[in-house]
């Protein structure tokens, strides 16, 4: 007589990942728990068992991007066609509006903070197993809240050869605009010791680009009562073999010292780019926004940092339309995007977020002048952008190739190309793929031969 034996059935779980690339550690921390808790991770969300959904929070429109996202998970989760049955919610979201997030949509199954991060195979267990909604919060009082994550083991969903190494977390400036310590807490380095093992591991799964992130990377190192953090572990950093580039992202311009001008410029390793986020260059401005810096100190860096490496490439972000700005304060910054120059530049308008002094502020500046400011700024950095890329025309790079996007096209970068955020190098590779293949991870030497909007369009020397 036969017996029929029917396979336990393993539970799939669809991960979403929004926002910006401390969000996308998240995501890689979580998914590697999923994965050695047995469950499959599910390339199709609605064609999960439970959808995790890593929010964020950061602005008006990545909070609305969020509550989008969830909202169409739950309604998977309603579908009778489709098979989601949990739905959870974790990331910045859920810190900045906590359990009330269950007031604004109803049907998810679990929030959790970001201390609860590493314990998401437990969470999805247990809603698997419950009626009822769970939120997952570190108490005020905990000792635990808001402490170092430890980043080690992860599931990459970048590419396999580049990837972020977080430093630390948090941050201790108090920006009137910004609601990232109210999120993310107060700053704290990771130890020097913990960032080398985990850049040893990346580099062991062949990384061969690190990218350094943090709330502010020149802050490194300050709590841990180190006078030149960043500088000294870029140093150390450096001894891994592995990796060829090492690129600092979010550098905030009070805290790029004379040391760590000298140790980029001198290294081998370490890319000359900076991302420098200025947010405005008015005085008036600055102050209100509770910046340290100045016009004339600013420029003063930007005149150090090309001083000091000459090949320096430079991206900055702005805000425009901040409470109190006027035609005047935006002509100013209009003068000095002029100057500087800026390889790559972003802008966002500025929102009121709840919570934060300048949601408060007198002076509000209507909408559709922080747009119509948004798009001549953006116009005038454009004009610098496509003039740098000629003047590249017939100049010989080397690039990271990312992707095959066909038989005779490949995508990468030069070093002066953060991933994600920059523009690409679209690498003609013509015949010569069959002889001598491209691979995604390889570093090609190539000629300039073109350029194609904000994209620079090389071949293979």
């Amino acid at each position: 007589m036969g017996y029929m034996v029917r396979k336990k059935h393993r539970i799939a779980v669809g991960f979403i990942s929004l926002g910006c690339p401390k969000n996308t550690v998240d995501s890689e921390r979580m998914l590697a728990e999923i994965a050695e808790a047995g469950f499959i991770i599910s390339p199709e969300s609605y064609n999960s068992d439970v959808i995790v959904i890593n929010t964020c929070a950061f602005i008006a429109p990545a909070q609305a991007e969020s509550l989008d996202v969830i909202k169409q998970a739950v309604a998977d989760k309603a579908d009778p066609k489709q098979k989601v049955s949990k739905v959870i919610v974790t990331g910045c979201l859920p810190e900045r509006l906590g359990p009330g997030i269950y007031s604004k949509i109803d049907g998810i199954d679990a929030v959790i903070g970001l201390d609860s991060r590493d314990e998401i195979a437990v969470v999805i267990r247990e809603v698997l197993s419950s009626g009822r909604p769970v939120a997952y919060f570190s108490k005020s009082d905990d000792p635990y809240r808001h402490r170092i994550p430890d980043d080690r083991t992860r599931l990459l969903i970048t590419p396999g050869h580049w990837a972020y190494l977080r430093i630390s977390e948090g941050c201790d400036h108090h920006c009137s605009f910004c609601t990232i310590p109210a999120i993310r807490g107060r700053f704290r380095s990771k130890p020097p010791e913990l960032v080398l093992a985990e850049a040893g591991e990346l580099a062991s799964a062949g990384v061969v680009e690190l990218n350094l992130i943090a709330q502010d990377t020149t802050f490194y190192g300050r709590d841990l009562k180190m006078k030149d953090g960043l500088a000294d572990l870029l140093v150390d950093l450096e001894k891994i073999p592995s990796p060829a580039w090492i690129r600092l992202i979010y550098s905030y311009p009070t805290g790029i010292s004379e040391k760590l001008i000298e140790t980029i410029a001198k290294s081998e390793k370490i890319v000359h780019y900076l991302d420098v986020p200025l947010q405005h260059v008015s005085d008036d401005i600055l102050r209100s926004m509770r910046r340290p810096d100045t016009k004339n100190r600013l420029r003063n860096l930007i005149e150090d940092l090309r001083s000091a490496m000459s090949d320096i490439v430079l991206r900055t972000t702005m805000i425009v339309g901040y409470p109190g700005e006027t035609d005047r304060h935006f002509n100013e910054l209009l003068d000095f995007i002029r100057w500087a120059r800026f390889d790559a530049l972003g802008c966002f308008r500025f929102y009121p977020e709840a919570g934060t002094a300048a949601a408060e502020m007198p002076g509000q500046v209507p909408d559709e002048i922080k747009q119509q400011r948004l798009d001549e700024l953006m116009l005038c950095q454009q004009e610098i952008a496509f003039e740098k890329n000629r003047s590249l025309v017939g100049s010989e790079i080397t690039c990271l190739v990312d992707s095959m996007d066909s038989e005779f096209l490949a995508k990468g970068r030069y070093y002066g190309q953060a991933p994600e955020i920059d523009s690409l190098c679209l690498i003609k590779t013509g015949n010569r793929q069959k002889k001598h293949p491209i691979l995604p991870g390889q570093f090609v030497r190539t000629k300039v031969i073109g350029t194609k909007d904000y994209d620079l369009i090389v071949e293979p020397i």
